[in-house]
């Protein structure tokens, strides 16, 4: 009697940690490069330097360039439309309020500053300076404006989420196109990882209670990877996915530091919700089956490009002259080389919504994705947030007021 009883009041205490209600965020601070860029760069440069500033990207959504490195749009614009906000501005954009968040990320963005680069004669192959050292000052110059007292910082922080990354590929990809050796590469990956870590315990000092940080995605996958270290060896070459073994070892060496060193400030910081975006298992599944998830031109040969077996040209990049843009961005997971098309990021970002890629998990099928330009979000879904309340609230009345006659009765016996 006694271990039935122990046995239903723990099954009470484990359904009550696991289920929970989706956070109701009303605002997202996002650093990072490319990768999740909404335009900062083709606003610190222009539209003449930026390839981003012209068409083909922005042909499948926007209809035009908006300084994305995509066809169309991103992750953390489909996290954004998940949550019922709008995309976020980008930081630089005068003009702009930033209540509901703002993007601090920078295409050519590294984790590691500028003189780490210079140091190593890097620095003309780096791109550009904001770092994310530079990124995490602009988040602190605009503090003040959000918000001017402890409680009212910690009000308003308490519904926002701060996504940082991915960052790190800039960091890799950089030297590697220097003809860098691998080995020399690697041993960037603490010193980069240490960076990541350190702009996220900052972020935490400054108030930031719900995080994710992202690892980077399997490098050795992208087009201008495989055309850069092209080896005439099999061997080199994974057997599922086509992509380049020890450039997805580096990858995979940067992202266990990484989760060590979330799993630290897990410890160090309890009361955090601090999630890790698994970049690699969304997108390397896209590459091991890319026919599955509706990709039928697979993922190692680029949509828009200057040809070649991966339609990567070092000196034809996607939107300049002597460049083709493919039909049906849809049916590809790579866009320009580096960067993915919008589909594959709608598949990404399905996977750490509702899926397995986000550690812990995050809000599950209550967080709708929207594919498409009608807007669709999980503040729209008020029936399921309100029956969750529902279960929860009988739950919780389970646990704490039938909990100790339990005890009573066990203690009877």
């Amino acid at each position: 009697m006694r271990l039935s009883i122990w046995i239903f009041f723990h099954f009470l205490s484990y359904f009550h940690v696991t289920l929970s209600a989706p956070q109701q965020y009303t605002s997202i601070f996002n650093f990072g490069d490319s990768l999740s860029d909404t335009g900062n760069l083709l606003i610190i440069l222009n539209a003449t330097v930026v390839p981003s500033g012209s068409l083909p990207y922005g042909m499948t959504f926007f209809g035009g360039p908006t300084g994305r490195f995509s066809d169309g749009r991103l992750i953390i614009d489909f996290i954004a439309d998940a949550f019922g906000l709008p995309f976020l501005p980008p930081f630089v954009a005068r003009g702009r309020h930033f209540r509901q968040g703002a993007n601090f990320a920078v295409s050519g963005a590294t984790a590691l500053d500028i003189e780490f680069f210079q140091q190593r004669r890097l620095g003309n192959l780096a791109g550009v300076n904001e770092s994310l050292s530079v990124q995490l000052r602009w988040f602190e110059g605009m503090k003040p404006s959000l918000c001017n007292s402890t409680k009212s910082c910690r009000d308003y922080f308490s519904k926002s989420l701060f996504m940082i990354g991915e960052l790190g590929v800039n960091d890799y990809i950089t030297p590697l196109r220097a003809r860098r050796s691998l080995k020399e590469v690697r041993s960037y990956v603490p010193k980069v990882v240490e960076k990541i870590s350190m702009a996220t315990e900052r972020l935490i000092e400054l108030g930031a209670a719900d995080l994710m940080v992202a690892g980077i995605p399997p490098m050795g996958c992208f087009p201008v990877c495989l055309t850069l270290l092209m080896s005439p060896n099999k061997e080199d070459y994974e057997p599922g996915t086509g992509c380049l073994k020890e450039v997805n070892n580096l990858t995979r060496y940067h992202n266990r530091l990484l989760r060590r060193s979330l799993d630290q400030l897990r410890i160090k910081y309890p009361r955090l919700r601090l999630t890790y975006a698994d970049y690699y298992g969304a997108a390397i599944r896209l590459a091991s089956n890319p026919k599955r998830y509706g990709f039928s031109n697979g993922a190692l040969r680029a949509c828009c490009g200057g040809g070649g077996p991966y339609n990567f040209n070092s000196t034809v990049f996607c939107g300049q002259p002597g460049s083709t843009v493919c039909k049906d961005p849809s049916t590809y997971v790579s866009w320009d080389s580096i960067h993915l098309t919008e589909a594959a990021y709608h598949s990404m970002a399905m996977g750490l919504l509702q899926g397995p890629y986000a550690d812990p998990p995050w809000c599950g099928h209550q967080c709708q994705v929207s594919n498409h330009s009608s807007r669709s979000s999980l503040r729209g879904s008020a029936s399921s947030a309100s029956s969750a309340s529902l279960i929860l609230f009988w739950v919780d009345f389970m646990l704490f007021y039938l909990m100790p006659i339990g005890l009573v009765c066990i203690l009877s016996f």
